[in-house]
């Protein structure tokens, strides 16, 4: 059931992955919604009654085109002069409350250009003409009879916000070429790069990606699993891609939760989820009652990839995903094999010791981060460090030091800005706690 569901309600990617068909309105078209409606303080869908969201056009129905009957054969590109409209929603329980029933404010949308797509939509860049925000709406296509795991998830982080969070600005509806299709438009703040893109950046031109860097991104995505963690929520889908970056002071934000899923204890999910090169052995395994640990051995892997230069476990295959992980971790006991799932029968493995992570990582990694990344690449789930516990990991001792900068000369971006949750989080944890005493009064 959740295979289906997950292919049902789920989209794939936020400001940097996504779409296969993306349907935009013709100049002047527009889009309306009513507020009362739309609310994104409310984690009610308006998939409830999608018939109720008025879709129209000024001076008759919107027709929309094909991408590329609209880009010819530049795909790159949006035309500048395509509008969307929407009457906005409100953004809080309080400005709901606050706004009476008939009324309503119009946001147009210019549509600049493509940024990402997949095989759940597309993900394109636009202003807001009103003020002149740059934001990134990610269009997917919407199955009228099921609700949007990643729109619910996106709205509950609203009311629950978080510095390391994309953050959803505003959702509405928009009618396809067909009668019938109904896309979901997710109007997100917009981050123009990715931890991959800088990674690949630094690649082609021959340069080491700075330690600070990495310490600053690992930090930064810790911060930001503890937080869906907490809310019950697995990201599923942990890769560079995903971790958006703010070129000018390095500040992380998660995104994509189009695989994302609130777990619940005792119902099965799919195995055959997150990007192979990321992928947790329990879920190559076929564990159907994994945890969240499955996002830490994400992070470990996108961690020692950063250190690394290159993929740590680039397997070809989810077979050979495994080899490439017992080359380095060994062969797995069986009571690891049992910790992973509990259901796997079959111990015929070969007998491989373990390699040091001083052989595999550079000459010059420090033995804080090779400590810290093989914290979290542990074959049994229960064993791998939390990821509010990895903040107080020495690696990430020099972010604590008041004199560190960029390397441009920048300040760090905000990352002592705790929520309520990671206060009491850390008055828990003593090590965590004697790290950042100095800096904030807990």
């Amino acid at each position: 059931m959740e295979a289906a569901a997950d292919m049902a309600t789920s989209s794939s990617a936020a400001a940097a992955t996504t779409g296969d068909v993306v349907m935009l309105p013709r100049l002047g078209g527009a889009i309306r919604q009513n507020t009362a409606q739309n609310g994104l303080g409310d984690l009610d869908d308006p998939m409830d009654n999608p018939d109720s969201h008025n879709i129209m056009a000024s001076g008759g129905n919107i027709k929309t085109d094909q991408l590329g009957a609209q880009y010819n054969n530049d795909t790159n590109r949006l035309p500048k002069s395509s509008r969307i409209q929407e009457i906005a929603p409100v953004a809080s329980p309080a400005a709901k409350k606050a706004a009476s029933a008939d009324e309503e404010q119009t946001i147009s949308y210019s549509a600049e250009r493509i940024i990402g797509n997949g095989s759940f939509g597309v993900v394109f860049q636009a202003t807001v003409v009103e003020t002149g925000d740059v934001v990134a709406i990610k269009k997917v296509l919407q199955d009228k009879r099921f609700k949007n795991r990643e729109l619910q998830i996106m709205r509950s982080l609203v009311r629950n916000s978080h510095s390391n969070i994309v953050a959803l600005k505003h959702c509405f509806y928009s009618q396809g070429e067909k009668a019938d299709e109904l896309y979901l438009n997710l109007v997100l703040e917009y981050i123009p790069e990715t931890v991959y893109s800088i990674a690949r950046q630094h690649q082609k031109s021959k340069l080491t990606l700075p330690l600070i860097y990495v310490r600053l991104y690992m930090y930064q995505l810790s911060r930001a699993l503890s937080h869906i963690h907490a809310m019950g929520i697995c990201h599923r889908d942990i890769k560079p891609q995903n971790l958006l970056v703010n070129p000018q002071n390095q500040q992380l934000k998660l995104c994509d939760f189009g695989s994302a899923k609130a777990l619940v204890k005792g119902e099965p999910n799919v195995s055959y989820i997150c990007s192979r090169y990321y992928r947790a052995p329990e879920l190559i395994f076929g564990s159907t009652d994994y945890s969240t640990a499955i996002d830490v051995w994400s992070q470990g892997c996108v961690g020692a990839e950063l250190l690394l230069g290159q993929p740590l476990f680039p397997g070809d295959s989810g077979v050979d995903q495994l080899v490439e992980i017992i080359k380095v971790l060994g062969t797995p006991s069986r009571e690891e094999i049992s910790a992973m799932n509990s259901n796997y029968t079959e111990f015929k493995f070969p007998q491989i010791k373990a390699c040091q992570w001083r052989k595999v990582f550079r000459a010059k990694t420090p033995d804080d981060a090779m400590n810290y990344i093989g914290s979290m690449l542990a074959y049994a789930p229960e064993k791998r460090v939390l990821p509010l516990q990895s903040c107080a990991h020495d690696f990430f001792d020099e972010l604590r030091d008041e004199r560190t900068l960029l390397p441009n000369g920048a300040e760090l971006p905000p990352i002592f800005d705790f929520t309520e949750h990671e206060r009491n989080e850390m008055k828990e944890n003593r090590d965590l706690r004697e790290k950042v005493n100095s800096l904030l009064q807990l």
